[in-house]
């Protein structure tokens, strides 16, 4: 059984409920019928009702008629919404005409959802930028206490097995944070080996990535890592952190032996925390496209509720997994 289908396998034992803002668009109502026929999660469409029945009956979708449909524009706790809205962001003077406005449309309108706790995360971006999404989430929803960073980390998947863990690895910062603090950057490597444990169900051997290994470079960036592993290791006394270390050191068995005497991660890891957001970045998509490897994600982390992003080229598979994916979050949560 491949990792994506262990992970919709698994949300289906939580019985979530994932909000679709993007109700009325061609992939996400092709995605959320699979996910409703599967039983991986419950779904919240959000859009006009009639416009949803005419697009199921167009596409064929047998199983549209499951999920709740909430009409931005009138819906049974419209006025318990913007009450809540109003006193979310009366440090901001936000008017009740202006809260009324805001939750119609459908992205600020699912983070809501979420907020008030009648679904359990959300998937979004099939039609939006990744800031419009981001937008009310941190608004809203806002990240998790004792954290101050929002990530995106990558699941991926090697052709070749003798890399991570039979072939799985987890790459982070690689979608939010362009150049994080030492603080900042443990909070990531932190999270990143949640997001491993919750979604990939493995133990996370975090390698705090460089240009140095060990002390063999001198520079500021490599004192960022250096104390962001302090600050991890303080974090999350039961993962398992090291760095700084090189990519080559963080992954192959002879070099890390070699470069890095006596850790337990060197050689061995199958979570890479990298620097800055542009390492992340370039590094997962030249793994992707010369490596052959499958790049899931970005998966979220650090907010408070599961709120996930989509590419806008996304296919309804990317947006299934997604939302099995956004499933674990919640049930780890």
């Amino acid at each position: 059984m491949d990792l994506i289908t262990k992970i919709k396998e698994k949300a289906k034992q939580y019985h979530k409920t994932i909000v679709l803002p993007e109700g009325t668009e061609e992939r996400t109502i092709k995605a959320a019928d699979i996910v409703l026929a599967e039983g991986i999660a419950k779904i919240a469409l959000i859009g006009n009702r009639q416009e949803i029945e005419q697009l199921a009956t167009k596409f064929g979708l047998q199983h549209i008629s499951k999920a709740q449909v909430v009409d931005p524009k009138n819906h049974a706790k419209k006025d318990l919404y913007i009450d809540k809205l109003v006193e979310l962001r009366k440090s901001k003077g936000l008017s009740r005409d202006e809260a009324t406005k805001l939750l119609e449309d459908p992205l600020y309108l699912a983070v809501m959802i979420v907020k008030m706790g009648d679904a359990d995360g959300e998937v979004a971006g099939a039609a939006n930028a990744t800031g419009d999404v981001l937008r009310p989430a941190f608004q809203i929803v806002k990240t998790k206490p004792g954290i101050s960073v929002v990530s995106g980390a990558f699941l991926m998947i090697m052709k070749d097995k003798s890399y991570g863990e039979n072939g799985l690895m987890v790459f982070a910062d690689c979608a939010v944070h362009p150049n994080p603090t030492a603080e900042e950057l443990a909070e990531i490597a932190v999270e990143t080996g949640k997001t491993t444990r919750a979604i990939a169900g493995i133990e996370p051997k975090i390698a705090m990535l460089s240009f140095s290994t060990k002390g063999s470079a001198k520079h500021e960036m490599v004192d960022k890592v250096v104390k962001a592993t302090e600050i991890a290791k303080k974090m999350a006394p039961d993962m398992k952190i090291d760095g700084e270390l090189q990519a080559d050191a963080a992954i192959v068995p002879a070099i890390g032996a070699s470069k890095a005497k006596g850790s337990e991660i060197a050689g061995h890891a199958n979570v890479l925390v990298f620097p800055t957001l542009e390492t992340g970045n370039i590094a997962y998509k030249l793994v992707q496209r010369l490596a052959g490897a499958e790049a899931v994600g970005p998966v979220l982390q650090g907010m408070a509720a599961p709120i996930n992003d989509l590419s806008r080229g996304c296919s309804v598979d990317d947006i299934v997994s997604l939302v099995a994916i956004t499933c674990n979050q919640a049930a780890a949560k």
